[in-house]
C-alpha cells in the first residue's frame, strides 16, 4: 500500500515542497523579527538618529514604541 499511496500522492509533492519552504522562511523571519540582538540595535539605531537630529522627539517614540511592542507581543 506504501508504493500505491506514493504513487498517487505523487501529483502533490510540489505543492508539499512549497508549503513547507514556506514555513521554513516564516520560521526565519519569525526568530528574526523577535531576536533580542535585533531589537537591541533597532532601538540603538533609533537613538542615533534621533541625536542626528533625523529623527524628531515624537518621531523617537512611536519608533521605540513600535519596537518595544514587537517585543512584548503587542498589536498596535
Amino acid at each position: 500500500m506504501g508504493l500505491l499511496s506514493t504513487i498517487l500522492t505523487l501529483p502533490v509533492a510540489p505543492v508539499r515542497g512549497v508549503i513547507w519552504l514556506g514555513e521554513l522562511i516564516q520560521d526565519q523571519v519569525d526568530q528574526q523579527l523577535h531576536d533580542p540582538a535585533t531589537m537591541r540595535r533597532e532601538l540603538e539605531e533609533i537613538d542615533a538618529a534621533a541625536a542626528a537630529g533625523q529623527l524628531s522627539e515624537e518621531e523617537r517614540k512611536q519608533a521605540q514604541q513600535a519596537v518595544l511592542d514587537r517585543m512584548t507581543g503587542r498589536q498596535a
